[in-house]
């Protein structure tokens, strides 16, 4: 929303994401029940508003992009690290479209 702030890299810029109709609600879906069993839910790692719990790093109202850059490099094995593994049966099932879902989703929700 304001290109200086963006470029500035301050975290608290806006910022607008175009996804496909239904993404946002079919993102809560999933983030909230696991979709009927197609994932987990994100609160049991991520804290009941996604805002962290303890080295597990908040979702809520970051960046869309950021979001499902994050979702595709540990389905994919690019992120290491200590609790990456934890992050594998949450995402076997989902489709990139259920990423997008999800990353719109997180984006709206308040930091």
């Amino acid at each position: 929303e304001d290109l200086e702030r963006t470029e500035l890299r301050d975290a608290a810029s806006g910022f607008i994401a175009y996804v496909p109709v239904g993404s946002v609600k079919k993102g809560e879906a999933l983030v909230t029940t696991g979709g009927g069993g197609k994932t987990t839910q994100c609160a049991i790692c991520h804290g009941p508003e996604l805002k962290g719990l303890g080295p597990v790093p908040s979702l809520a109202g970051r960046s869309p992009s950021y979001i499902f850059r994050q979702l595709y490099d540990f389905r994919h094995g690019v992120r290491k690290g200590g609790l990456s593994e934890l992050m594998k049966t949450p995402l076997a099932n989902l489709s990139e479209d259920d990423m997008v879902s999800i990353a719109a989703y997180l984006a709206s929700r308040a930091p």
